[in-house]
């Protein structure tokens, strides 16, 4: 097994803490999870842009941070346009010899944002900075609606999912809409580096975000990161949850390297959508005796045997059209 997924490898991790405890996330949150994970593999040598979210509420309440690193709270629309101004004030400092002391080693500019924040509101300032070629890093930490906010949908948000503003009822299927494709978006700006990550899979996040550093120009890394509070589902099953949707080819891990596909992990036979959605037959993965709960995903169990099919198909299709993208590519 490639060492990025095994889970046994924890002695490789740096012992350094940037994202450090005492924060206010949820219980069971895994966007948290991705923060330190992200500061294990970036080191110190980091200044953070963080939009307005989950994220940068639960690490700043004053006078308090859990980041050790520069950090910057900014607003939902324009994360990626500070990175870039953060980026070319370097750039200039650099180039002035003015106030700054050239290490040698490269600064990771990382741009944080969620997927309300990221693919609805600063998708714009986001398009531009890529285009421009800034030398950034951008993460979409990825939990499928605006959950700070009080869980309304968002372009994230998947088919069949029910949430304050799509709410599942005896009319309504809850969301309508199929979920953004966020990285193929930033894979069609042709920049340098794109992948799809799962806090599930930690050294596979840890590696794909040192390559991100590394690479001469925008890097995006489409981060998924379930919400226990906002799935309905309890704390201790976020991390099996974000494992079963890789399984289920619902949200698959790849890299998009200058133009050509590879896939992080090829899985021969999917597992069926339906024990990621629809909670059935499920008790090894998602039965929390403590808790006496059998609903893994409240948002989900509205879901008949129907939508389930569909959702299958949808995902079979999908994960399809990405193997036929990584075989092409290949190619050239």
């Amino acid at each position: 097994m490639s060492t990025n997924f095994n889970i046994f490898a924890a002695r490789l991790l740096s012992q350094d803490e940037l994202f450090t405890q005492g924060h206010r996330a949820c219980q069971g949150c895994s966007p948290a999870l991705a923060m330190r994970l992200i500061g294990k593999a970036l080191g110190f040598n980091m200044i953070v842009a963080n939009a307005t979210g989950c994220m940068e509420i639960i690490c700043s309440p004053y006078p308090f941070m859990a980041w050790t690193v520069p950090w910057i709270h900014v607003a939902f629309e324009n994360t990626a346009a500070v990175a870039s101004g953060i980026e070319a004030g370097i750039k200039t400092l650099r180039r002035k010899k003015r106030h700054y002391i050239d290490t040698g080693e490269k600064i990771a500019i990382v741009g944080i944002g969620g997927d309300g924040g990221t693919m609805d509101i600063g998708i714009q300032a986001l398009s531009g900075a890529l285009e421009r070629g800034h030398d950034f890093i951008y993460v979409c930490y990825d939990n499928e609606a605006y959950m700070n906010t009080g869980i309304q949908r968002s372009s994230g948000t998947p088919f069949g999912a029910s949430t304050s503003t799509s709410p599942a009822g005896s009319r309504s299927i809850g969301q309508t809409t199929p979920k953004k494709d966020f990285a193929e978006i930033c894979a069609a700006h042709n920049i340098p580096y794109v992948a799809t990550a799962n806090v599930a899979y930690p050294f596979d996040l840890i590696e794909k975000m040192r390559k991100a550093k590394e690479a001469k120009g925008p890097a995006v890394i489409h981060l998924f990161a379930p919400c226990p509070t906002g799935w309905g589902c309890t704390a201790s099953s976020s991390i099996k949850l974000a494992r079963l949707a890789t399984e289920t080819g619902l949200f698959p891990l790849y890299e998009v390297v200058n133009g050509k596909y590879a896939l992080s992990l090829d899985i021969e036979k999917l597992r069926p959508v339906e024990e990621y959605a629809a909670i059935r037959n499920v008790r090894d993965y998602l039965y929390d005796e403590t808790a006496g709960c059998k609903d893994a995903q409240g948002r989900y169990r509205h879901l008949s045997p129907d939508l389930v099919a569909r959702i299958q198909e949808q995902a079979h299709a999908r994960y399809e059209r990405l193997k036929a993208k990584v075989r092409m590519t290949q190619e050239w």
